[in-house]
Parts: C-alpha cells; sequence; structure tokens
C-alpha cells in the first residue's frame, strides 16, 4: 500500500505529458503547410500588376505618376499611391484599389500593401482569405495574427486584415525584413561606439598640463589656442597630462 501512491503520482505524470505532447501535435498538424517561394506566387489579378522585386523602373512602368522619395540611412524608400482618391488614375485599371503602399530595399520593392476598397468582391476576413488564397497559389487556411491571419511561407509572409470596413493584403520579403533589422542594428552599434568615444574624449591644457573631461565645466576656461584633445585619459596620461582636480 505504501507503493501505490508513488505509482499513482507516476501514471499521471506520465499522462499529463502524452497529453502535452499530443495537443501539440494536433496543433502543429492543423497548421497549413507552405512551402511556396516567393518566385512561385501566382501574379494574380488581385495584385493589380505589382509583385515582390520591381524595381523603381518597373514600377514607374505600371504607374506613371508614382514618386519616389530618396533612400534612407537603411537604404528603405516608401511610396503610396492612392488610386481611389486621386483623379490622376485610371480608375477603371484600379477598380477596387484605395491605397497601395510600397516599400523598397536598395531598389527593389520588398513589402506590397493592398487596401482595397468597399466595391471590391471579398469583403469579409474569412471569404477574403480563402479567395486570396486560391488565387495566388496558397492554402485558403491562414493562422489568426492580432486582428487579421496571417501565412509564413519560404523566405516571404502574407498578411491579410480589415481596415476601415473593407480588406487588405500585405505581402512581405522576410529575407529583407531581416536585411533591414541586421543594418539598423549595425547603425545602432555604431552610433553607441560613437558616442562612447566621444565621451571619453578628454581636452589638455599646454600651459598646465592638467586635462579635463570634456563634459567638465572647467574646460571653458582654457583658451581655445592652449587646448590639446586626447583621445582619452590614458593617452592623456601617457603625454604627463594630469586629471584637473576641479572636474569631478
Amino acid at each position: 500500500m505504501l507503493t501505490a501512491k508513488p505509482i499513482t503520482l507516476a501514471a499521471n505524470a506520465m499522462s499529463l505529458i502524452l497529453s502535452a505532447l499530443l495537443c501539440a501535435l494536433t496543433a502543429s498538424a492543423q497548421q497549413p503547410a507552405c512551402s511556396l517561394k516567393l518566385d512561385q506566387l501566382t501574379q494574380a489579378p488581385e495584385l493589380f500588376g505589382f509583385h515582390l522585386g520591381m524595381t523603381f523602373e518597373q514600377v514607374t512602368a505600371r504607374v506613371p505618376q508614382v514618386r519616389f522619395p530618396a533612400a534612407d540611412q537603411l537604404g528603405v524608400a516608401r511610396t503610396t499611391i492612392n488610386p481611389s482618391f486621386d483623379p490622376g488614375f485610371d480608375q477603371t485599371s484600379f477598380a477596387g484599389v484605395r491605397t497601395v503602399s510600397m516599400d523598397f530595399l536598395d531598389g527593389k520593392l520588398t513589402t506590397l500593401w493592398i487596401g482595397y476598397d468597399g466595391s471590391f468582391k471579398w469583403q469579409k476576413l474569412d471569404e477574403f482569405v480563402a479567395g486570396a488564397g486560391k488565387a495566388l497559389g496558397l492554402p485558403a487556411s491562414w493562422p489568426t495574427k492580432g486582428p487579421g491571419r496571417e501565412l509564413r511561407c519560404d523566405g516571404f509572409s502574407v498578411f491579410a486584415s480589415m481596415i476601415g470596413g473593407s480588406p487588405a493584403l500585405r505581402i512581405s520579403n522576410d529575407e529583407a525584413q531581416s536585411t533591414i533589422f541586421a543594418r539598423r542594428e549595425e547603425i545602432a552599434a555604431a552610433r553607441e561606439a560613437a558616442e562612447a568615444a566621444a565621451a571619453a574624449i578628454v581636452i589638455g591644457d599646454t600651459r598646465s598640463k592638467l586635462y579635463y573631461p570634456a563634459d567638465c565645466d572647467e574646460v571653458d576656461k582654457v583658451p581655445e589656442a592652449n587646448r590639446v584633445t586626447f583621445k582619452d585619459k590614458d593617452e592623456a596620461e601617457k603625454a604627463a597630462y594630469k586629471r584637473a582636480k576641479d572636474c569631478p
């Protein structure tokens, strides 16, 4: 009788583990598989002639009215067109489209966002996902993500949501997003290194042979003609300068 309780507890623990594994396997099986690569994505009419990888010239050939700003320090340029609001657009050519936003990295279209209006054929999220999935050659069921549905494929992702009562679709190049993230991290690291280097700089007084941290108020009393800059206190001390006592 003394051994029955431990055996029962072990059996219950094993049962919980098996149940958890079964749930995980079931959830995994329910996720729609998408091994499609970006170059295999169907150029559906619902994309109105746009596709990832387009150059500025190719987009201009499709939409002569488009204007591109200079790229930022990450190499990203963003532009938006509003066929539904701009009388300069051929409304027939963009029937059902309210807005098209495009992100470019190094001159190539990497994120395409299309906002459809109330006249577009699929006005409910479920029917939009099913219809867009079929048109693009994707699985019809996309997992829920936040207010919409997202399907992650091989190197790209597709996100559908409702904005202003009508559907919107975003197609994004995952590799490009990783490149942008890496560049942002590099810029931030370089900025931090520059700030650290600037903070380490000290100013020496050639007359007194004293040095002052750059943020010390006393350095303002040193005449410009007598100033010498050292990259840090170690360089100043190697040059036989001593730290000014008036600086903390």
